[in-house]
């Protein structure tokens, strides 16, 4: 949770774009997808709830969700289940 977390952050922060975010992921660490695809395949909503899980938890600011995560998971974009996360799929 941690990196998908620093990934809604840099995102959020404008450090990068969402597809830089995640190839830099997959070119540069080899994973399978980026962190912010395996968000939208998880469930926005669901990455919320075990990020202020372990915020509440444990207090360490790195598990402090993201405001865009928030953002997204009130407007309704949950990921590939709802159709729309950080990328738009179709139903």
């Amino acid at each position: 949770m941690p990196m998908i977390n620093e990934a809604v952050y840099c995102l959020y922060e404008g450090a990068a774009s969402k597809e830089a975010i995640d190839d830099v992921m997959k070119l540069g660490m080899r994973h399978p997808m980026g962190p912010l695809t395996l968000a939208d395949f998880i469930g926005l909503d669901t990455c919320l709830s075990i990020m202020e899980v372990l915020y509440s938890g444990l207090g360490d600011s790195k598990y402090r969700p993201c405001p865009l995560l928030r953002k997204y998971v009130s407007a309704g974009w949950l990921g590939k289940k709802s159709g729309r996360g950080f990328y738009e799929y179709n139903r």
